[in-house]
């Protein structure tokens, strides 16, 4: 086990919050579409500071005129029912203006920090989708989905309660010091030097707030990682009898986010309770100090009233600010996991505009001329599962990929799908390199058609088109093509049946069906099947075996198959082991050469 210095962790933790502010500043043009109602939400925060600090002032003065003390000037000329009447009818309408614009800026802040935290999350979903499939290899699912839905949640309050609040806060107290220094200077300072060792507190027990809401949040995505999990393999879990020991393991984990979770309220607890007692320490300072220069006679009743409320008023914009600081602290623990996730490079992305020149498109009449030019890949580095592969597929031709699991068949579509990028040499495409070529217009070239297609919640027309803009004929045509149209019609509401998510109201044959029409109605000059019809029956492999016929007519197809019944007339047969070519040839060719497809061939006719 590594054990970290404390140094290193000090240094750690002094780049992530640069980082953190670096980024906080990236993210403020998100305001800039509510720049308006942003500084209407300040201007607010003036009245409403005013009126705060002037409520005190007024109670004070009623006492002052019952005590038959120094008031305002407007006051010395009025009976002392009339003068607490005109007192009275102040402090209701520094009331109603606080309800009145405390209530419009509440509902402004959030209106930006929802709009905002929609920005975010919008942003950092089309960043996730152009990431490369290595990306997704390498995190859990349920991590993502906690980043882009509970850390930006945390990262809108900041950008709307969290940084307006604040700033409310400091208007707050500047208005009540303010206020104080112009009653009595020596009362104010005696409250303001208190707030110097409340300021450090906080500081401390913020910072250990902020490093156990950073675990509690890795525990969160933990958690919601395993939940995704047993669900997506709910059938693994029951066939497995593995219920009672996913729910230990879930428990563990579950108590492990408790208990990180438990930490994060005792500091933000350990603030409201030394707040609470200081604010107590600070009225009886108050009652203190005042009652001895009221017994001097160098202050008042009504002044000793009012600083009493002032000694509460001031630490409740700084118990608010505590409470915004925690939120801050929450939204930087927020910043700091997206900006892992928005710094992750795109691998895999489109060539620039200057380089998309006119020999540089796939044209319109091209039939899928496909060239390895000495392609070596790993998943890992220097862990080949390619080595130097090179083979040429001519247009139109109908090639098999063969060879023991393992030896990179599925590698091999990936990287010409330019899933991912290879470690060495090039693949060309009708002459041109992938590399060359926007990935919209390769992947309109190539068809795929796995053996476990992805259906979506949604109507069949829409997992047919996937959002392209295709018309119904166009896709009861493709349905026509692969012989399917049958089935569509026969469910209950055709084309616009609504299937479940991931269609779990269809069965794996009728799932693998559509799979055939959404690649049919594309018609593309290179046609992909992996494994395409092992989940089908014989009736209905003999119907798409109908269908392939007229989809490769003129189309250049790569067939992965285990079952080497299946691919015998094919134009060629590429051999695979341990990410090398070592055969090619016809079917016929490699029975007579008697190597390692013969070897294959022979084990499978004689059912072993």
């Amino acid at each position: 086990m590594t054990v970290s210095s404390p140094l290193s962790e000090a240094k750690t933790r002094r780049k992530s919050q640069e980082n953190d502010w670096r980024l906080f500043l990236k993210l403020i043009p998100y305001t800039r579409g509510n720049r308006g109602i942003l500084l209407l939400s300040t201007i607010l925060l003036v009245p409403l500071a005013i009126a705060g600090a002037i409520q005190p002032l007024i109670i004070g003065q009623a006492v002052s005129l019952l005590k038959q003390e120094t008031t305002w000037s407007f006051l010395e000329n009025l009976s002392v029912a009339e003068g607490v009447n005109t007192l009275v009818g102040l402090l209701l309408a520094t009331v109603i203006i606080r309800l009145m614009f405390a209530s419009l800026q509440g509902y402004l802040v959030q209106k930006i920090g929802q709009e905002i935290t929609a920005a975010v999350r919008e942003d950092l979903f089309v960043h996730v989708t152009t990431l490369a499939s290595s990306f997704f290899d390498r995190t859990p699912v349920g991590k993502l989905v906690t980043r882009i839905s509970n850390d930006v949640e945390a990262l809108g309050d900041v950008f709307a309660s969290g940084a307006i609040g604040v700033f409310s806060d400091l208007v707050s107290i500047i208005a009540i010091v303010v206020t104080m220094y112009l009653m009595d200077w020596r009362l104010a300072s005696m409250l303001v030097l208190m707030l110097i060792p409340v300021t450090g507190l906080i500081i401390y027990f913020q910072r250990q707030y902020r490093k156990a809401n950073y675990r509690a949040r890795e525990e969160l995505s933990k958690l919601n990682s395993m939940l995704q999990e047993n669900i997506a393999g709910i059938n693994i879990v029951q066939l497995f009898r593995r219920e009672q020991y996913n729910a230990e393991m879930f428990r563990s984990i579950n108590t492990r986010y408790r208990q990180a979770i438990d930490k994060t309220i005792f500091h933000d607890s350990a603030v409201s309770a030394t707040l609470e007692w200081i604010s107590l320490v600070a009225i009886a300072g108050v009652l203190w100090l005042g009652g001895i220069f009221v017994l001097r006679e160098n202050t008042t009743f009504g002044i000793l009233s009012a600083f009493i409320l002032y000694a509460q008023r001031l630490f409740n914009p700084l118990r608010q600010f505590a409470d915004k600081f925690t939120m801050f602290q929450s939204g930087f623990t927020a910043i700091e996991r997206i900006s892992e996730l928005m710094n992750q490079p795109i691998e895999i992305s489109d060539p620039e505009s200057s380089k998309l020149t006119s020999h540089k498109k796939i044209a319109p009449s091209s039939r899928g001329e496909i060239i390895f030019d000495g392609v070596w890949f790993g998943y890992k580095p220097d862990e080949y599962v390619l080595k130097d592969l090179n083979f040429t597929i001519k247009p139109g031709e109908k090639v098999a990929l063969v060879g023991p699991t393992g030896a990179g068949k599925s590698s091999i579509i990936r990287l010409l799908c330019r899933l991912y990028e290879p470690s060495r040499g090039r693949i060309l495409v009708d002459g041109i390199d992938i590399r060359d070529i926007s990935q919209a217009d390769l992947r309109r070239y190539i068809g795929v058609i796995l053996q476990e297609s992805f259906l979506f919640a949604g109507d069949v027309k829409r997992n047919i088109t996937l959002g392209d803009d295709y018309s119904l004929e166009q896709v009861k045509e493709a349905a026509r093509l692969t012989n399917i149209d049958r089935f569509i019609e026969q469910l209950p509401q055709g084309y616009n049946t609504i299937l479940r998510e991931r269609g779990t109201n269809l069965s794996g044959g009728q799932k693998q069906l559509l799979a055939f029409a959404r690649v049919a109605i594309r018609n593309p000059s290179v046609l992909v099947l992996d494994e395409a019809t092992a989940s089908l029956d014989v009736k209905t492999e003999a119907l798409i075996q109908s269908a392939l016929e007229k989809l490769l007519t003129e189309s250049t197809a790569i067939i992965i198959a285990h079952r080497l019944s299946t691919i015998s007339n094919v134009d060629k047969i590429l051999v695979l082991k341990r990410g090398e070519l070592i055969e090619s040839g016809t079917h016929e060719e490699l029975l007579a050469r008697e190597g390692l497809y013969s070897s294959l061939y022979k084990l499978q006719m004689l059912g072993i």
